[in-house]
């Protein structure tokens, strides 16, 4: 393993431009309206837990460009590529065009290949959820034949304990029609879903979930899961299926029913937040696969996560249980010493990792 690039300031994200430039988003959550500021003792703990597990930081709000241009692992070259931006998340690139997820907003940009940095103004694509955004981070990924763009976003609380008016359009994953600049809800009771990723073979989408709090440290297990069109996950009624959640009140059993089940448990609290496929790019028993960047909890004890898990898949599917890829990021008393994001392939097949407490993108290659 080696760093790509020390230094940076809070990096979340991770994009591979064709060229081989790697982009990375420096972000964390939007400050809140003194309005929306959530309120109570609950949240000062839960903020000051957070804070000491590494989140606690402004956000930088940019994007930074990362180059190797020698081929040899590490950035020779570092420039802000997009700046002034609104805790920037998901990026993807359709021919000559850049989309940004900020937290509020899907943006465009022109971009030509080699640029090293973009100065034109962006262009709104459409509006998304935003708010007191207690869950602010948009995951974007474009179709495979580069028609549409997939959007996930997270609930605005727990279980919908401050009533469902403000979990409009939450909770969900929504499709954007290029062409048109139309967007549909592609399908919803996830409840914070971040990383989205297409299946190479199937074509698939799939994401990672990262589910409730406040059930004891072995419950709710947050998963990995296909996304099916008009698909319910049962967010916030129930869990896995038909596991109702008493909490949430008026009960619900109609959308209960319609609750359908995740594809693949990765376990209690991991918070699940980056997503890729090896897409045979990577030999042996990592050639078929998708990799997972677990955050790591803050409210469990033992932690769990914090570090980046390899789940193999059989035509389509995931055909074992999770193995540790990369690890090391928890001092022996449980103080992160790192907590990893966001995760992409590079051009040789390597991957590339996002550590938003170490400050770094790092860089685990195949064996030669």
């Amino acid at each position: 393993m080696t760093a790509v690039d020390r230094g940076l300031e809070h990096p979340r994200w991770l994009y591979v431009l064709p060229n081989g430039d790697i982009l990375v988003a420096e972000s964390n959550a939007p400050k809140p309206p003194p309005e929306d500021e959530p309120k109570g003792l609950k949240n000062f703990v839960m903020k000051q837990v957070m804070k000491r597990a590494g989140a606690g930081v402004p956000s930088p709000d940019r994007i930074m460009l990362l180059r190797d241009a020698n081929g040899d692992g590490q950035a020779e070259h570092r420039s802000v590529f997009i700046e002034h931006l609104h805790s920037p998340f998901g990026m993807a690139l359709v021919g000559n065009t850049l989309y940004v997820a900020n937290a509020d907003a899907v943006l465009r940009f022109p971009y030509q290949a080699g640029q090293t940095q973009i100065s034109a103004a962006p262009v709104k694509v459409t509006d998304l959820p935003a708010g007191r955004n207690h869950h602010w981070t948009k995951g974007l990924v474009a179709s495979p034949d580069g028609r549409k763009l997939y959007v996930s976003v997270g609930s605005n609380s727990n279980v919908a304990e401050a009533g469902m008016e403000i979990e409009e359009g939450r909770a969900a994953i929504w499709e954007i029609d290029l062409a048109s600049g139309s967007k549909r809800l592609f399908a919803g009771g996830l409840r914070n879903p971040v990383g989205l990723a297409f299946e190479p073979r199937t074509r698939a989408l799939w994401a990672v979930v990262n589910e409730r709090d406040e059930l004891g440290s072995d419950l709710v297990p947050d998963y990995l899961t296909s996304v099916r069109e008009g698909a319910f996950y049962g967010w916030p009624w129930s869990y896995w299926g038909a596991h109702v959640d008493e909490r949430v009140k008026p009960p619900r059993p109609d959308m209960v029913a319609r609750a359908i089940a995740p594809d693949f448990g990765l376990g209690n609290h991991v918070a699940p937040l980056g997503l890729a496929f090896s897409e045979g790019r990577m030999t042996g028993p990592f050639a078929d696969g998708a990799f997972v960047g677990e955050h790591g909890s803050w409210n469990r004890q033992p932690r769990s996560g914090y570090k980046v898990v390899f789940i193999p898949f059989a035509n389509g599917r995931p055909a074992g249980p999770p193995q540790d890829f990369l690890t090391g990021f928890l001092s022996p008393e449980g103080k992160a010493w790192g907590r990893p994001v966001g995760v992409a392939l590079d051009r040789s097949g390597a991957l590339l990792v996002a550590d938003d407490v170490g400050n770094t993108v790092w860089r685990v290659a195949p064996a030669r």
